[in-house]
């Protein structure tokens, strides 16, 4: 077997040991006789795991007992619409900060349910490259939430410093940087994410939602995208996805084993300054289109001379052992997907690359 450099935006990279630990255990669960994939979530055996992999959550996060945490499906594009209808209605409106592709497809969806306001937004001419900043907030102290996409996997964003919406609390989709660096919870109401970035497979969707904000929620939506329903019954009103939440809960366990979030966060900085490092030293062979201050330490974005460069780029690196290095088909160019599960020595790899690739086609 000949394991590559994986460097998709999603599903993407998992750890290796998690993998490994997987393999291993496919057969039988903690002693149960049959496989996870097998095993009734009504057992004791999946309740414990279920109850285990939302305390992690809980303790990476910071999040206190405040904070309801829940296991979901339908990805990050669901709670497009799941935050919206639970929390607008007549006589409401929401704030939300348009960074990016993502943005976009929330504030439709959240315009079926209630009065949006786009509080900001740095698009021009189709692209965004860099988050806005305080200043440039046009906030309502009146608004029910305030939403933001914390990472831009499309255009290479993020956000360093959150902005400050005083007591209106931030609904924020972490799909793609969630437990990558410390977070401080409490400005937050709402934190949701897809599992298939830094959590593990695609399939199960992770969402706290702060006591306060829950008691705000409507109770006359349909069940199963009623926020009431999942708190009331430990998500498990139906069946979960057990295998991604099995998944789940060993990447959490490998978060933690290094070091957790802080230990994770270092590592993430050193990648950030080593490709950029190599970006902006490349004399103009690379570009990176996005604002120094906003740059995503998750998907790093950039582009080459010419298209045909960087075709010749991927299909080396592909053939080097990079697997993913594309950039969305939106916007063309080259990009390199960093998650928690990309150590530090992946990038070194790619980066060596890169340097050799710049000095054959300069």
């Amino acid at each position: 077997m000949a394991r590559v450099h994986n460097y998709y935006a999603g599903p993407a990279a998992l750890p290796l040991e998690v993998l490994e630990e997987a393999r291993a255990e496919l057969l039988e669960f903690r002693g149960s006789g049959v496989s996870v994939m097998e095993t009734s979530h009504r057992s004791q055996e999946y309740d414990d795991l279920h109850n285990e992999t939302i305390g992690l959550f809980k303790e990476l996060m910071g999040l206190g007992d405040n904070f309801k945490v829940m296991l979901l499906q339908g990805g990050a594009s669901l709670q497009f619409a799941m935050v919206p209808m639970n929390l607008l209605g007549e006589g409401k409106s929401a704030d939300y900060i348009l960074t990016g592709s993502w943005g976009k497809k929330a504030i439709k969806e959240a315009r079926l349910f209630g009065a949006v306001r786009v509080a900001a937004t740095t698009e021009k001419d189709g692209v965004f490259r860099r988050i806005p900043r305080q200043q440039e907030l046009a906030l309502d102290p009146g608004a029910v939430y305030c939403h933001i996409t914390s990472n831009n996997t499309i255009f290479g964003t993020q956000w360093r410093q959150f902005p400050d919406t005083g007591s209106v609390p931030l609904a924020a989709d972490m799909s793609s940087d969630i437990l990558s660096r410390k977070v401080d919870p409490a400005p937050f109401g709402i934190i949701y994410a897809g599992a298939q970035k830094n959590l593990g497979p695609s399939g199960v969707t992770v969402v706290a939602i702060r006591d306060d904000v829950l008691a705000k929620c409507r109770k006359d939506t349909t069940t199963m995208l009623n926020y009431h329903t999942h708190v009331d019954k430990n998500s498990l009103f139906n069946t979960p996805p057990c295998l991604a939440i099995y998944i789940l809960h060993k990447v959490l366990g490998w978060t933690k084993a290094q070091g957790g979030v802080e230990s994770l966060e270092k590592i993430n900085d050193a990648k950030g300054e080593l490709i950029y490092g190599a970006i902006d030293g490349s004399n103009g062979f690379y570009n990176c289109p996005v604002e120094k201050d906003s740059r995503s330490y998750m998907n790093v974005v950039f582009r080459l001379p010419t298209e045909e460069l960087e075709k010749k780029f991927v299909a080396q690196g592909l053939a080097a052992g990079f697997l993913g290095l594309k950039g969305h088909r939106s916007v063309g160019g080259i990009r390199v997907s960093m998650y928690n599960a990309n150590g530090l020595d992946s990038i070194k790899d790619v980066v060596g690359f890169m340097k050799d690739f710049a000095s054959q086609n300069s």
